[in-house]
């Protein structure tokens, strides 16, 4: 086994160093560095007495180093530390915020070279400097440090924050108070633990190639969804929380109804199928993510000039696709094939479009819980709880119409207490209801939506999120005497529930470490391996045309599109109309902030900048 490697940095009088060694094990190893020459330790007893001790215990030792530029003190094979250490670091004397913040974002860039792959870096901090939630009481931003905002530009985010104590290491006296033999004031310091980011890096969207009886077509991966597609959460080999709640659900009420499980196609949907969308949510076509299919014969190596594994191939049977028909040019229908045929399809923004087709079999077994999940995907405005693509499973209950309100209600009574048992693991020890789940009647008389009351802690009060519908409105024209029941559940809006995940983007983050956090069997409150990522607020004003009109989702979508999901609000802020011209200027405020990855104010100001030229290409208007 290879030793553990730690990296000591900002040393004073190395009382931390000679503490910290008393602690270690046989296979730990420890470099113990200061920016101070050995001349200029001499005068300090201490210094010279824990010296020593180190030099007793074989440490290895260093002089005039400088934190900002490691890679000149370790050669390239002398790096991959697992443990960097910077405490209290100071530029000395009467340094400025500014100054500090400098310090702090050369030293994080600096171990981005020195860091192994899964390596800590900790940074104890005064109270206050740190700038994030977890110091009492929090600075305001601009009269912080900006820790994490400095870590990002080396790679690197908050992994964990900790009260720092220095009991916890018997005879460390931290010195070095503008530059002087005097003591930082650590009460209430904290100790911060970074960790590396994925890189952030700009997605280029993947092409996706399908067949169709004899016949390939191709298309490019949607940039709002980049990422999304193809991710296989509700796949056999999956452990993702997805399925986990997905299984639990459908474990328990096997318990009170027969099931069937039905196997979910590729998301695409014609859009000769898409006309049955109306008859669910009118809301579903303008929502949906239309792409056109290329007909495309030609090797997974030329469609995207890089390797195999930047296209994705699928087997899709006629009877899963039906390609539509365009108009021949004798104006005849023909077939979506030859060199001027495109087919127009959608992904699919609901599982309730292929209610029809399941309860039109002649062998759908009433009294039997018929079962389909996959993902949908829908346009959608930026907000907490809105999420572009998600996982939705669909109950199909049929039953004689003598026995509708019986079977309806023994099918919401089920499902309830299926649904309150799993929440109150998490959400009823600090909110305190007595119930969480309610099935609102809508207006028709028929229909339900399914609201979950949660606990805002911000806000201190109670809200309600939608995270399912109970539809009872569709006939079958082969099963005629039957009624039928139609469940759908958001399965990522449940798990987020469920496990206590603050935001729906972490969902889908590529980093391992997220899913470190599920143990089979147990549910905990989830903990993030990202905290208190810095937002960048950047706002935007321009002309439109009134005439075309401005399409407010297309705005939105344009901007997760271009930011990668990295915006997470968007706020009107005013409308101003030119007393001259009459020309309207909208003016609106974009928050960016990621959740898992290391995102920088100069990566953020080039995707705002990107911004103002896609709405003016895309959207027609005039940035100002």
């Amino acid at each position: 086994m290879a030793p553990r490697r730690l990296l000591l940095v900002g040393e004073g009088n190395f009382s931390f160093a000679a503490a910290l060694s008393e602690t270690l094990d046989q296979n730990t190893r420890l470099t113990a560095t200061c920016l101070q020459r050995p001349a200029e330790l001499t005068r300090d007893p201490v210094a010279r007495e824990n010296l020593r001790y180190l030099r007793e215990r074989g440490i290895d030792v260093r002089f005039g180093v400088d934190c900002t530029q490691l890679t000149d003190v370790f050669e390239l094979h002398d790096r991959e530390f697992n443990q960097i250490y910077f405490n209290f670091p100071h530029c000395g004397r009467k340094a400025g915020i500014a100054k500090n913040r400098e310090l702090l974002a050369k030293f994080f860039q600096s171990c981005a070279d020195v860091l192994a792959e899964e390596g800590e870096v900790h940074v104890a901090l005064c109270r206050g400097q740190g700038g994030t939630p977890a110091d009492k009481p929090q600075r305001e931003w601009h009269n912080s440090w900006q820790v994490v905002a400095m870590a990002a530009l080396g790679g690197l985010i908050l992994s964990d924050v900790y009260p720092f104590s220095c009991k916890a290491v018997p005879g460390y006296k931290c010195t070095g108070y503008r530059s002087q033999d005097k003591s930082f004031h650590v009460e209430g310091a904290l100790n911060h633990v970074f960790t590396r980011s994925l890189p952030f890096e700009v997605s280029q969207p993947r092409i996706f190639r399908i067949k169709v009886g004899n016949q390939w077509f191709s298309f490019p991966e949607p940039e709002a969804l980049v990422g999304k597609l193809n991710r296989g959460f509700l796949e056999a080999p999956s452990c993702h929380p997805i399925k986990t709640i997905n299984e639990k659900l459908i474990a328990e009420l096997g318990k009170a109804f027969p099931l069937k499980r039905l196997k979910c196609s590729f998301p695409l949907l014609p859009q000769e199928d898409a006309s049955v969308l109306p008859f669910w949510n009118c809301d579903f076509l303008s929502a949906a993510f239309w792409i056109s299919l290329h007909e495309d014969n030609s090797n997974s190596e030329s469609l995207t000039g890089g390797t195999s594994q930047d296209v994705e191939d699928f087997l899709v049977s006629f009877s899963e696709l039906s390609l539509p028909k365009n108009p021949g040019r004798d104006g005849k229908e023909e077939a979506c094939e030859g060199t001027y045929g495109q087919a127009k399809v959608c992904l699919r923004p609901s599982l309730l479009v292929h209610v029809q087709d399941v309860i039109e079999v002649p062998d759908f077994l009433s009294g039997s819980l018929h079962i389909l999940s996959g993902p949908v995907f829908q346009k959608c405005h930026i907000l907490p709880f809105t999420m572009p693509a998600f996982h939705e499973t669909l109950f199909i209950l049929g039953f004689n119409q003598n026995l509708k309100d019986g079977c309806l209600q023994s099918l919401l009574d089920h499902l309830k207490g299926i649904l309150d048992s799993l929440l109150t693991q998490t959400l009823l020890e600090s909110s305190k209801l007595s119930s969480l789940v309610e099935f609102v009647l809508q207006s028709n008389g028929k229909d339900y939506m399914i609201h979950v009351k949660t606990h805002n802690f911000r806000s201190d009060c109670t809200e309600d999120l939608i995270i399912g519908s109970v539809t009872t409105s569709a006939t079958s024209v082969i099963h005629k005497d039957q009624c039928f029941v139609f469940v759908s559940m958001n399965l990522d809006l449940l798990a987020m529930l469920v496990w206590c995940i603050s935001d729906w983007r972490m969902l889908w983050t590529f980093d391992n470490r997220f899913l470190k956090n599920f143990v089979p069997g147990k549910i905990e409150p989830f903990k993030s391996h990202s905290l208190y990522p810095p937002c960048y607020v950047h706002d935007i004003s321009f002309w439109i045309d009134e005439k075309k009109g401005f399409d407010e989702l297309e705005f939105h979508t344009v901007a997760r599109a271009v930011s990668q999901d990295t915006v997470i609000s968007i706020q009107f802020l005013s409308r101003f109309q030119h007393p001259e011209t009459q020309q309207v200027s909208l003016c609106y405020r974009l928050t960016y902030q990621t959740c898992d990855k290391a995102l920088t104010q100069q990566q953020v100001a080039s995707m705002q900048s990107q911004f103002r030229k896609e709405i003016q290409q895309r959207l027609y208007v005039i940035p100002r």
